[in-house]
């Protein structure tokens, strides 16, 4: 019986410890599961977080080699980029360009040391201004331009000091090879490549202005712009107007060549002017110079004159083409006017009658406002309006200057503008006016574009009567060769015109020491085909000690023709009949 409980009893501790055995194994192999499971998950872990780092490290070699200004935080401007089309001159002489250069900036949430920063770029960087460059460096936000338009010797520089938050944008910059030549003409753009003057102002008004805020001219090379000027001729009047303002000391000078068959400009200088390049200039201080930036300033048609004695070719063409005198004619200048207070003298008077070549040649106020009064107040004023003397000239340079008149045209008015005095006009427009004198009556709008005779011709309107643009060119015939335009005669050229010496009206006075003067010329006399218009803005000298328009003015027509006739293909002549023969054949 105890034998066979304990054998009972041994049965059942063999078989616990059979299930003891088996439990064990059964764990052991769980845990090694588990093991091999926790193996698995964890290079899975391993392989996620590999592939994680290297994209990471993929990306940030591929910004490294690529711009970071394609990042759409980054807001430059798609504009900083675009292109402009060249300007060239009617010969295909470059005016304008577009260069490739870079710019500096900064990402400020890089910018580890601003003030470190500062000190290296300030090394490199002309003119630096400090504080603000400090400012921008410690500001919150994504992009900051430090400088536009850096030179490569810059960029290398810059580079050189290996700054963290600091790189380069490529962008275009707008490059005169002339300079100054034709500033006035060709205009400048600003740092964005965006027209503010000129006919670069005049691209922009035509619609390109609006394919760069599309983006649509940034990669795309545009076709070049040909203009009317002859950047040779260009020269020459740009070279002579500026000897001019020196040798006769004078505040300003100018002058414009126009063709009279098509209304092309092919030069028009007016100094003091400005290297486009650099439209403004700053001093030492790093302060803008704002006596340079007045070379901005364009007199020939941003600027309105009251035009002096040229405006007795309007007048005496509006006594001929009224019927109201004749060359044959005779008006009685023996005496002053006097009328409402103000006494109207000849300056040289003959103090006697004239006839109306006489009255041109010596430029007769008296005799003038004898005319005028034949044709009377509102004849006059209609008559200007129609010459377009009175009235915004309309052509592709923007800023162009509108004339002034009287508000109310009285007798008086009407005596003093037709020698004149009274109405201010840009000068640009009075070479036009007289550009129908000598085209046979047709007022023909100026244009800074090439231009056809045929296209000329659509766009013209009759001003004059045939007969009154043949006795005008007998009278600037006549002047130039007797008169005051002999002092612009070049030989082998036959040279007509009219001087004007007109007191320059300072604080609402006439300043009777200090003169505005024109000479308006044009040639060959023999058929007209240029206008030549020279202004001289307050000489203190001139020619033999002179001030007026013919010892000033006058002078100048002569230094441009004797150089621009031969470019413009007017062939000199020595064997022309004299001057009375050739003047009656008018």
């Amino acid at each position: 019986m105890i034998s066979f409980v304990f054998r009972r009893q041994s049965l059942a501790h063999i078989t616990t410890m059979r299930g003891t055995r088996a439990d064990s194994g059964a764990f052991i192999g769980t845990n090694a599961c588990r093991r091999k499971q926790a193996r698995r998950r964890l290079a899975i872990l391993i392989g996620i977080f590999f592939m994680a780092y290297l994209t990471l490290g993929a990306r940030l070699v591929q910004y490294g080699i690529s711009e970071p200004l394609q990042s759409a935080s980054i807001d430059t401007g798609a504009h900083a980029v675009a292109s402009r089309p060249n300007l060239v001159d009617r010969n295909g002489l470059l005016l304008a360009t577009d260069l490739n250069t870079v710019s500096l900036y900064a990402e400020p949430r890089r910018i580890i040391d601003a003030d470190e920063v500062v000190e290296k770029l300030a090394l490199v960087v002309p003119n630096l201004d400090w504080r603000e460059t400090h400012r921008k460096l410690r500001s919150d936000s994504a992009f900051q331009w430090l400088r536009r338009q850096l030179t490569p010797k810059q960029q290398a520089d810059i580079l050189a000091l290996g700054l963290p938050g600091i790189g380069f944008r490529p962008e275009k910059r707008r490059f005169y090879p002339g300079g100054a030549t034709a500033a006035h003409i060709v205009g400048h753009v600003n740092v964005d490549n965006q027209g503010l003057a000129g006919m670069e102002r005049y691209l922009d008004q035509q619609g390109l202005a609006d394919l760069r805020a599309a983006g649509l001219t940034n990669d795309t090379r545009l076709e070049p712009v040909k203009l009317s000027i002859d950047l040779r001729v260009q020269n020459i009047v740009r070279d002579v107007v500026a000897k001019a303002m020196a040798d006769y000391e004078a505040e300003a000078a100018g002058a414009v060549i126009l063709d009279a068959e098509t209304g092309e400009v092919l030069a028009m200088a007016s100094v003091p002017d400005y290297d486009p390049n650099e439209p403004s200039r700053r001093l030492a201080d790093g302060s803008v110079d704002k006596e340079y930036e007045k070379g901005w300033f364009n007199r020939i048609s941003n600027a309105t004159f009251e035009m002096g004695s040229t405006f007795k070719s309007f007048t005496l063409a509006m006594g001929l083409d009224e019927g109201k005198i004749t060359l044959g004619s005779v008006v009685d200048a023996s005496r002053p006017i006097r009328m409402g207070g103000f006494t109207i003298r000849d300056f040289k008077g003959k103090n006697r009658p004239l006839s109306i070549p006489e009255v041109f040649q010596y430029s007769s106020n008296i005799g003038t406002a004898a005319v005028a009064d034949m044709v009377g107040i509102d004849g006059h004023r209609q008559f200007l309006t129609r010459l377009g003397l009175l009235s915004k000239l309309e052509t592709e340079m923007p800023g162009v200057a509108t004339p002034t008149q009287p508000r109310a045209w009285k007798k008086i008015n009407s005596v003093t503008i037709s020698f004149g005095h009274g109405v201010a006009t840009t000068p640009l427009q009075t070479a036009v006016a007289a550009a129908a004198l000598m085209n046979g009556g047709y007022l023909i709008p100026p244009t800074f574009l090439p231009r056809t005779k045929e296209a000329a011709q659509s766009l013209a309107t009759r001003v004059l009567k045939d007969e009154t643009s043949a006795d005008m060119r007998y009278l600037y015939d006549w002047n130039g060769q007797r008169g005051s335009g002999r002092n612009a005669q070049v030989e082998g050229f036959h040279i007509g015109g009219k001087t004007g010496t007109a007191d320059k009206v300072i604080d609402g006075r006439y300043a009777r020491n200090i003169n505005f003067n024109a000479f308006v010329a044009a040639f060959p006399m023999d058929k007209p085909r240029y206008i030549v218009l020279s202004i001289i803005d307050a000489p203190r000298t001139g020619e033999n000690g002179g001030r007026t328009a013919a010892s000033t003015a006058a002078p100048m027509i002569k230094a441009i023709l004797s150089r621009v006739a031969p470019l413009l293909g007017v062939k000199p002549h020595f064997d022309d009949p004299t001057i009375e023969t050739r003047l009656i054949d008018y």
